[in-house]
């Protein structure tokens, strides 16, 4: 039985990316794919593409006159603020984004500095390159307090985790679908009374208008004077002058960053030089050519079938 082959065009930075991508789509029997790596090749392919798998896409070009086509934007990331807010790119346009794919990667990301910092992975680091043994005896995960802010499928398997460690968690989101999966659960409007005795808050929300700048003085002020901040979530969902500030006055034991309000990461910011802080490069959830082909792919069978797309972004909500 044949099947409709619509024109997809790949866009990515990088040609590597891109070639993969061009070739697991084939691979499963689209043939109409093209694959473009600068905004004169996206140009070039515009007319009468209908899909697009895009990574930093020249938006622009989705007003003009070439991309009348198009008629779905699948996103390589799970954050699409920046599509949303992104006045260029049209109403008609259907935008959706990569879901339960990161839960793994950014949960054990998450964990391995929980681990070192818990275990005081420096003493034991600076022990050996001084020839020093020192045989301290470090703390335990057991019976600390995690909060999770944001309990989508990212969100519930950092809580999943946890539980092997056998934490107390606490949880904060929009919804309160996911309520049952923590032992207390918070609302917006309860920010304070959520962070006031967790020793670890992890934020994995997406960025909307109503959780920009969310981690504010006021709230890092609330936490545990020795309580750690971790951000895997965006980086404007902190207001890192506030951040600097906070960590700078003693109060909070740490702050991993892997996400920034501008990245990448200036070479004179503070957060480089700061003992208190971790910082590493958007790297904790990877988007893979593997994953997103098989996530892309099937929601090009359930789009040729007419069934709700996965991922599906609400323009109004934000995410």
């Amino acid at each position: 039985m044949s099947r409709r082959s619509p024109n997809i065009l790949v866009f990515s930075p990088s040609q590597t990316e891109v070639d993969g991508y061009v070739e697991s789509i084939r691979n499963q029997g689209f043939i109409s794919v093209k694959g473009a790596t600068t905004f004169a090749e996206a140009e070039k392919y515009l007319p009468s593409t209908e899909i697009i798998l895009g990574w930093k896409f020249p938006t622009e070009l989705l007003s003009e006159p070439i991309a009348a086509s198009v008629r779905w934007f699948q996103s390589m990331g799970a954050g699409v603020n920046d599509l949303i807010l992104d006045k260029s790119i049209p109403e008609t346009i259907t935008l959706t984004r990569i879901v339960n794919q990161f839960g793994t990667h950014i949960s054990e990301y998450v964990f391995s500095f929980l681990l070192y910092i818990v275990k005081d992975g420096q003493r034991m680091q600076e022990s050996q390159l001084n020839s020093m043994w020192d045989p301290f005896i470090s703390d335990t995960l057991k019976g600390k307090t995690i909060g999770v802010a944001g309990l989508g499928s990212i969100g519930a398997e950092i809580v999943r985790k946890a539980r092997a460690f056998d934490m107390s968690v606490s949880g904060l989101s929009f919804s309160g679908n996911q309520a049952s999966l923590v032992d207390q659960h918070y609302y917006p409007d309860q920010w304070l009374e959520f962070v006031k005795d967790l020793d670890y808050l992890v934020l994995t929300l997406p960025l909307t208008n109503s959780t920009h700048h969310i981690v504010n003085k006021d709230i890092l002020l609330g936490m545990k004077p020795n309580a750690c901040l971790v951000n895997v979530g965006r980086g404007a969902l902190i207001d890192e002058g506030d951040l600097i500030t906070v960590l700078q006055s003693g109060h909070l034991q740490a702050a991993v960053l892997d996400v920034f309000e501008k990245e990448p990461l200036p070479k004179d910011h503070i957060f480089w030089s700061m003992s208190n802080v971790f910082v590493t490069s958007h790297l904790s959830g990877p988007s893979t050519v593997d994953d997103v082909s098989t996530f892309f792919i099937e929601n090009v069978k359930r789009y040729l079938n007419e069934v709700p797309l996965h991922g599906l972004v609400d323009r109004q909500i934000g995410y």
